[in-house]
């Protein structure tokens, strides 16, 4: 025995052994027991120590809010995390995929699973996308760049009051090498953001419309951003608009901010490349239906003519999983992402997508789809399901 520890108490000397065994049995024991002995100053710190960082490294999805909200100002969080109004859309968004359950197909050769998929003719390893969203460079210094760094970052734009405007934007992207162009459809108006409001959000220099538009706007004590938006959003903006923006380009136009099936075969008729169903998460509209509620709706209205594509609420590759069932060809991912980039800039990208690509590969094991034609309607149960069951 150590002379150190032969001079401890009998007391000391016995809770000393059992930190030795708990430390290397890698068990955890009540810490405050040993907090009067200086001799354990270091021993309880690296433990403590330890756990923090175990603590600090996801391993979902959505444990990258926490990070997020840490990370960044209460103004900018909020203005990520916040949705319209008394935010019903928002929270039904996610709760809307927890009540479909899955239907698991047992007893299937597994050993193989194939991810991949095409939209509008391009491969992709599997149907999980970055959705469009704005101002990137609030949650970290390199903004879209980093996003786009991590991924085939999908990119929007605005139709503004002056056309000039979206048709320069589009002649940019033309030339930039973009394969497509996402047009917004449910911003005639901004939706009444209260967090936004209450913190007087203010809007940066918008950098890629400098010299066409300017966010130096009066507030009126409010919030920047709205005042911002009312000054550039354009409430005239109708289908037609979509009919002028496919004559001053060649790039196929997906129209997000689809809901109903009335509007899903407009978009048929109008010639869009594809629907995005989308109520923005939930940011315009509140009481809006859950974008998972209506994707069968949109995808029976289209029947099959262009690509149905689903945004809002994703947060685990059962959801991705479940939105392909109901016939989505793949799904948008938007605060998730913005929040792996303000917890960890460009790797926490990285790390999103694949946290959500190893959980869907993983669903598709267990439920016994080795592709993604394997997933059928038949594979998931929902609401209405239960219902019809019951009559």
């Amino acid at each position: 025995m150590s002379t150190k520890l032969q001079n401890l108490t009998p007391e000391r000397r016995k809770y000393s052994h059992l930190l030795h065994s708990f430390l290397f049995s890698s068990l955890y024991f009540p810490l405050s027991v040993f907090l009067r002995s200086p001799t354990f100053t270091i021993w309880i710190a690296f433990t403590i120590s330890s756990d923090q960082t175990m603590a600090s490294e996801p391993v979902n999805v959505s444990e990258f809010e926490a990070l997020a909200k840490k990370a960044l100002p209460k103004m900018y969080f909020d203005f990520y995390a916040g949705g319209a109004e008394d935010e019903y859309t928002l929270k039904d968004n996610e709760e809307a995929y927890q009540r479909i359950t899955i239907r698991p197909r047992v007893l299937v050769d597994v050993s193989r699973i194939d991810t991949s998929t095409s939209i509008l003719g391009y491969p992709i390893s599997s149907p999980i996308m970055v959705a469009p969203s704005a101002l990137h460079q609030l949650a970290n210094p390199e903004g879209e760049l980093a996003t786009a760094r991590a991924s085939a970052a999908s990119n929007t734009i605005m139709v503004y009051r002056g056309r000039h405007i979206a048709a320069n934007l589009v002649e940019r992207a033309e030339r930039s090498g973009y394969k497509a162009i996402v047009l917004t459809v449910d911003c005639p108006r901004l939706g009444r953001r209260e967090a936004d409001i209450r913190n007087r959000m203010i809007v940066p220099k918008l950098k890629n419309v400098e010299g066409f538009v300017s966010n130096d706007v009066d507030a009126g004590g409010g919030s920047n951003l709205e005042a911002y938006a009312n000054s550039t959003f354009d409430p005239t903006l109708s289908w037609k608009d979509v009919a002028w923006l496919k004559s001053i380009t060649s790039l196929p136009i997906l129209l997000k901010g689809i809901l109903t099936h009335e509007d899903a075969l407009k978009a048929v008729e109008v010639g869009a490349a594809g629907v995005i169903v989308s109520n923005h998460g939930a940011r315009q509209l509140d009481y809006s239906p859950a974008t998972i509620t209506v994707v069968e709706e949109v995808v029976r209205a289209v029947k099959g003519k262009i690509p149905v594509i689903v945004d809002g609420g994703v947060r685990r590759g059962t959801d991705v999983f479940k939105a392909l069932a109901l016939g989505a060809q793949a799904v948008l991912v938007g605060r998730p992402i913005i929040y792996g980039l303000a917890a960890k800039g460009e790797q926490g990208v990285k790390q999103v997508i694949q946290m959500l690509k190893d959980e869907f590969e993983l669903t598709m094991a267990l439920a016994g789809c080795t592709s993604l034609k394997d997933i059928t309607r038949s594979h998931v149960r929902t609401d209405r399901d239960r219902f019809q069951s019951m009559l």
